[in-house]
């Protein structure tokens, strides 16, 4: 039996500068991104495209998307299989193209946990269960280019 999850959010622009979209470099493209109960995330367009290389960009979060939904289905796997993890951090990186119409795509984001594992955990078992969290995570099944994955395991001495 499936179930289905619904999930809102509300976009508002902030960046009329008082004449709105009269002219191209007219505006900017500062966003507020919110859901109930949650901090707003202030975001922009990636600073190729006019935007505020301090905020948020939509190809930055849909990576952070990955990467998080990786990572939360690897410390699942992890628990229910007696690996201990006592540290995670991973520096994805994606790639990005654009056409000659101005579009794009991405091609590829590759994960590149690094993992902390408590002695007595079974290396082999934690960098294999990076292969099943794939398989699981809800992003990367959603997404039409391939998620790649260079991981490291270290364990802690004992």
């Amino acid at each position: 039996m499936s179930k289905s999850h619904r999930y809102a959010t509300t976009l508002t622009w902030t960046g009329n500068t008082g004449a709105g979209t009269a002219s191209y470099r007219g505006y900017e493209r500062a966003h507020e991104i919110a859901a109930p109960g949650k901090p707003v995330i202030a975001g922009s367009s990636d600073p190729s495209f006019r935007g505020d290389p301090a905020r948020w960009n939509p190809e930055e979060l849909l990576l952070a998307s990955i990467s998080a939904c990786h990572q939360l289905w690897y410390l699942h796997l992890c628990a229910v299989n007696g690996v201990v993890v006592t540290a995670y951090r991973d520096e994805a990186v994606a790639v990005m193209v654009e056409d000659e119409t101005g579009g794009g795509r991405f091609e590829s984001a590759t994960l590149r946990p690094q993992v902390t594992v408590a002695a007595g955990s079974d290396p082999a078992k934690a960098m294999a269960l990076h292969h099943e969290a794939n398989t699981h995570c809800f992003v990367a099944n959603s997404l039409n280019f391939p998620v790649g994955h260079e991981a490291t395991v270290t364990v802690e001495a004992g």
